[in-house]
């Protein structure tokens, strides 16, 4: 119930604080969990470059949703995204360009232009957004 405004959100588990400490405050990371939820059109096609590509993550959504039931609503989190700094810097990121305006594919490009010169062998294999987005 951490999502008080948002409607279907409601019933979403609770986030997956555990022994490790958060990487961020708890409020940064409460957003870009509810990015990811509201917006996996955004973060299903922005790549991650903390290493999560070798737990099988293919996008930065991966880093912080683990399940959906066939409607879209989340059903299980990725606990991952609690104590990984570059994964929720991604989806801030993100998450402001979108509210800018941004383009999928501008996020994306600028994501790729901040974070690849810093970890280049850790990109996800992220598949690009369709023409248009």
């Amino acid at each position: 119930l951490w999502f008080e405004n948002m409607g279907q959100y409601v019933d979403l588990p609770p986030l997956p604080f555990g022994d490790s400490p958060p990487a961020r405050p708890v409020e940064v990371i409460r957003a870009a969990y509810q990015f990811a939820v509201e917006h996996p059109e955004v973060l299903s096609y922005v790549p991650c470059y903390c290493g999560c590509g070798n737990a099988g993550h293919k996008n930065n959504a991966d880093c912080f949703v683990k399940g959906r039931d066939p409607e879209g609503r989340v059903t299980e989190w990725e606990p991952h995204g609690v104590s990984c700094a570059v994964c929720i810097d991604i989806a801030v990121d993100s998450m402001k360009m979108r509210n800018s305006g941004a383009s999928v594919m501008a996020i994306r490009k600028k994501v790729q232009g901040d974070y690849r010169p810093r970890f280049p062998s850790s990109e996800t294999p992220t598949p690009a957004p369709p023409q248009g987005k």
